[in-house]
C-alpha cells in the first residue's frame, strides 16, 4: 500500500506540473489500469470505471486515457488495428505475446532485446528511446482446442 500511495503522489505531481488536476475520474482510471487487470482496452476501462462511478461517461474515459498517455503515466499498445490497449507505464522494459485465438496477452522480458537496442544505437549512431515487440501465435489452451 505504501508503494501505491507513493505512486499516486508522483502521478499527482506529474499531472499538476503539466497543468492538470488529479480529478476523481483520472484517479479512478489510473487505479484501474495500475491494479494489474492486464492490458485493458478503453471499453474495459469504461466498464470497470462504471462499477465504481456509475455516472462516468465513455468520452471522459477516452479523454483521460489520452491525457494520461500524453503525460507518460499510461502506455497505449497496438496489438491489432481495431483495439488500443492500455497499461500503467512499466518500470522495466518488457514485450508481449498475443494469442490469436483468445486474445490473451503475456508479458515477457528479454535480455537479448536490451543488447540489440544497445548494439543498433552504437552502430547506427541512433538514440533509441523505446522498443516495442509483440509476437503473435496461440497459447497452450488455444493450441489444444485447434487440434
Amino acid at each position: 500500500m505504501v508503494t501505491r500511495e507513493r505512486s499516486l503522489r508522483s502521478e499527482h505531481k506529474a499531472l499538476r506540473s503539466a497543468g492538470f488536476r488529479l480529478t476523481s475520474q483520472r484517479a479512478l482510471i489510473l487505479d484501474i489500469i495500475s491494479q494489474g487487470h492486464g492490458h485493458l482496452d478503453a471499453d474495459e476501462v469504461y466498464r470497470l470505471s462504471r462499477e465504481r462511478q456509475p455516472n462516468i461517461s465513455l468520452s471522459t474515459v477516452y479523454r483521460n486515457l489520452q491525457a494520461l498517455k500524453k503525460l507518460g503515466l499510461v502506455e497505449e499498445l497496438h496489438f491489432d488495428e481495431s483495439h488500443h490497449h492500455y497499461e500503467a507505464k512499466p518500470s522495466a522494459e518488457h514485450h508481449h505475446l498475443v494469442c490469436l485465438g483468445c486474445g490473451k496477452i503475456v508479458e515477457f522480458g528479454c535480455q537479448l532485446s536490451h543488447k540489440l537496442r544497445q548494439e543498433i544505437a552504437r552502430k547506427k549512431g541512433f538514440e533509441v528511446t523505446g522498443v516495442e515487440v509483440h509476437m503473435t501465435g496461440y497459447c497452450s489452451k488455444c493450441r489444444r482446442e485447434r487440434k
